[in-house]
């Protein structure tokens, strides 16, 4: 679509909204960007995108479809809004960030997306891809938004992105030479209403692969196993629980990769990243890796040098005896059972936050004898209280803000125990994101 001289609809004023706007007036286009929450500053907006960007707050102003060529979705944006649904009644094209990047850009995209994992994954195949190419751009859902690098890519660039289900819903032409799925457990219900709508995101992700593209799954997971079946694009599995006709599997403790050939990778106790979970990522990584022509030597360099990624079951120090962690990205149930499976210790967990409509059972069944303390926050306290007794577990501890959360911790943890944040809830209402929560967490630990 040739937009110069046409006027753009940005709709949501986030990081990703915002430099959506400045690749738009770099291409030509005339740009609107609107966001509906009246408490941001329009004058700060203003002074974070190019020169004639014009921001709109509150109310929607109608008559802006009157003349709109294209309409770019940020991601926290919904995409069932009236007036959403208005522009497609208009036959408005409704583009995501990722959509308007993919087409403006250069380069090979390996992408990724799954309900947990996607950041870990995300980030140690873009050091794989740093040790190996010269052009290299780590984006999407891991902090940095696509269209912030588009006009630094060349066909020679590989682009590696981490992508949401939010993001996947609004790709039409997105195409990644290689993507992975990684698993799919209940999230973002509030968002997409069914397991069903949700999986069908996910999925998009290949959809317009062709038999020249690799997608790579997770054997272990039902609904990508079957998904499998159905793909044009070449199917790589990964498994840490059986060995593998075609794919990456654990054998024992060693990674082995057998696509061509079984090849050794390396053994899981050279990674610096720990558990099952962290196993399956390495995995994902080296298939995706291997699949677009990597080097050996430079998967497994890479692999042993990984030191993970911050807010995920991150170490922050020993205070008095305790061991403090913060996984702040656990924001989900699912995600927050790692963080749970990764302790060795007994554990003062601090749970709650922003209620995505997840189920909780799973999570409580998970404290196995670990938890010796539940300390409650956010919107889901009650509902998760309420779960947590009816599996029988009645140590549970009720705060009303962040710092007595973290002080309830102080008082309860004893030498030789661990202090876990890990919510399995998203952070907002209470902060901007899980990184800002992750961060106040470990602010709160170095204060001690």
């Amino acid at each position: 679509m040739d937009i110069n001289g046409k006027k753009v609809l940005v709709f949501g004023a986030g990081i990703s909204g915002e430099a959506a706007a400045g690749l738009l007036v770099s291409e030509g286009a005339d740009v609107v960007l609107y966001d509906g929450n009246t408490k941001l500053n329009a004058s700060e907006i203003s002074g974070r995108v190019p020169d004639g960007v014009k921001v709109i707050l509150g109310e929607f102003p109608e008559e802006l479809l009157d003349d709109i060529a294209l309409t770019v979705m940020s991601p926290g944006v919904p995409t069932d809004l009236p007036v959403v649904d208005k522009m497609r009644g208009r036959n408005i094209p409704i583009w995501g960030e990722i959509e308007l990047a993919y087409v403006s850009g250069k380069g090979d995209v390996l992408a990724i997306t799954g309900t947990n994992g996607k950041t870990t994954t995300t980030a140690l195949l873009g050091e794989i891809m740093k040790n190996w190419k010269e052009s290299v751009f780590v984006v999407g859902n891991i902090g940095n938004p696509y269209t912030s690098v588009v006009k630094g890519t060349t066909d020679e660039s590989v682009i590696v992105a981490e992508m949401s289900s939010f993001q996947l819903e609004t790709v039409h032409s997105f195409r990644p030479r290689v993507s992975a799925i990684l698993n799919i457990t209940p999230d973002h219900l509030n968002r997409h209403h069914t397991m069903e709508a949700y999986i069908a995101a996910k999925e998009r992700i290949a959809e317009n692969q062709t038999s020249e593209d690799f997608c790579v799954l997770n054997y272990e997971d039902d609904v990508l196993r079957e998904f499998g079946e159905k793909l044009d694009a070449q199917v790589l599995y990964f498994s840490s629980r059986r060995k593998l006709n075609r794919g990456v599997y654990l054998d024992g403790t060693t990674i082995v990769c057998e696509i061509d050939e079984k090849i050794p990778v390396c053994d899981v106790s050279e990674l610096q990243i720990l558990g099952t979970h962290n196993y399956e990522n390495a995995m994902a990584a080296v298939a995706m890796a291997y699949a677009y022509g990597t080097p050996l030597d430079v998967i497994r360099k890479t692999l042993k040098e990984f030191a993970g990624v911050e807010h995920r079951i991150e170490y922050v120090a020993e205070k008095n005896g305790v061991a403090y962690y913060n996984d702040s990205k656990g924001t989900n149930p699912d995600a927050a059972i790692r963080g749970i499976q990764a302790m060795n210790r007994p554990t003062v967990l601090i749970g709650g936050g922003y209620d995505k409509d997840s189920a909780y059972d799973e999570w409580i069944e998970a404290f196995d004898g670990k938890v010796k303390k539940l300390v409650l926050l956010g919107a889901t306290r009650e509902k998760i209280a309420e779960t947590a007794r009816k599996h029988g577990f009645t140590d549970i501890v009720m705060a009303d803000t962040f710092e007595e959360a973290f002080e309830k911790c102080v008082e309860y943890a004893q030498p030789g125990d661990a202090v876990l944040l890990s919510p399995a809830c998203a952070s907002w209402g209470m902060f901007k994101n899980y990184e800002e929560r992750g961060d106040k967490f470990k602010e709160l630990v170095n204060q001690l």
